[in-house]
């Protein structure tokens, strides 16, 4: 696995922290989507931008097949699309309140007490940021008697702005409004020991990872043994970012998405998972199947967890009407939706397992 994988990881690591870098709450991705419409052209793709501003990448492969399976009837085995997200957690301005301080309303599933004391950028309609920390209100401890009793929800946390500011109409003269997105910092840090911090590892650590299997194809010449497109979504956090432009010779869609870590759950940020069933239901046995033989057979470290609150991109899919198998894999990542931790071993696993699977190896 080292000698094929090496050459990639450092690049890998590379795109990770430019991605996250980029500020991109759900339906504020266009600088996201630029920057990897420009990365794949650069690598000598023909990336397509879609109506929704997703990125849907092809990169080769056979063609389709007819496939005899005991565990499933005979099918037809076309392209595979393997999907990423670029969008993220966030928030909007809700309220410009009289004391010039901002009202939060989340974007996606982001609790208020994992945003407290978090610096951010607040992104106007017409191009000004301003710069902020969300912070409790009446936050100092010293002045604060309930500082500790408070529960943090989006009525008591509150952006205090690093301006000149004291009242509803001074905010407003900065061009701040309701509606104006507030991006937090990642806070992306890579250890000697090879873990991996930030915010927005999900989906983020799994977009770089596919855009270094893109890279790993171009720079060796390699062909996948059938069709495969990448598809880089933008309203994965909300719920349906992959429930169109899915090619009409795609017959799997393969989420790439993170594992989750935790309590009850056997795979660690050193693994990459393979999710037998979400909060959505089951994923497709035959395709799950497959990915468990391609693992072991290429001596990939993996765990098979069934995760009790996701829903991943292909469900969206699923939803919207696609006749398609569909599965789940990603590097583990520890505290989901937090400051989120992985390992450089989980990004070489589901590396593997793509390249595996994909008949790239």
């Amino acid at each position: 696995m080292e000698q094929y994988i090496e050459p990639y990881l450092s690049w890998i690591l590379e795109k990770l922290q430019e991605l996250t870098a980029i500020d991109s709450p759900s339906g504020y991705t266009h600088r996201v989507s630029a920057y990897l419409m420009e990365e794949y052209w650069k690598m000598g793709y023909e990336p397509v931008s879609t109506q929704k501003g997703g990125v849907l990448v092809t990169l080769g492969g056979g063609k389709a097949k007819e496939v005899q399976d005991q565990s499933e009837p005979s099918r037809q085995e076309g392209a595979i699309l393997t999907a990423a997200h670029v969008d993220t957690l966030g928030a909007v301005v809700a309220e410009v309140k009289v004391n010039g301080r901002l009202r939060l309303s989340p974007i996606g599933a982001v609790s208020a007490h994992i945003l407290e004391t978090e610096n951010c950028r607040v992104c106007t309609r017409f191009g000004e940021v301003y710069e902020g920390t969300c912070q409790l209100v009446n936050a100092s401890y010293h002045v604060n008697g309930e500082f500790n009793q408070i529960v943090r929800n989006y009525q008591n946390i509150e952006i205090v702005l690093d301006e000149d500011v004291a009242s509803a109409e001074d905010v407003k003269k900065l061009g701040i409004d309701n509606g104006d997105y507030v991006c937090f910092d990642p806070v992306t840090k890579i250890t000697k020991s090879g873990y991996i911090k930030s915010r927005f590892l999900d989906d983020k650590l799994s977009a770089a990872i596919l855009m270094g299997y893109a890279k790993y194809l171009k720079e060796t010449g390699k062909t996948p043994k059938r069709k495969v497109y990448q598809y880089f979504t933008v309203f994965e956090e909300i719920g349906h970012g992959a429930s169109a432009s899915v090619q009409a010779d795609v017959t799997d869609v393969l989420s790439v998405d993170m594992g989750c870590v935790g309590e009850g759950l056997s795979c660690t940020e050193k693994e990459v998972s393979i999710c037998t069933k979400d909060s959505g239901g089951p994923y497709h046995y035959g395709l799950t199947t497959e990915l468990v033989k391609a693992a072991r057979e290429a001596g990939v470290s993996y765990a098979l967890d069934v995760y009790p609150f996701y829903t991943s991109d292909v469900e969206a899919t699923l939803k919207s009407g696609y006749d398609v198998r569909h599965a789940l894999i990603g590097p583990g990542v520890y505290a989901s939706h937090g400051y989120e931790r992985s390992h450089v071993d989980g990004v070489k696993n589901t590396f593997h397992l793509l390249c595996a699977y994909l008949g790239t190896k």
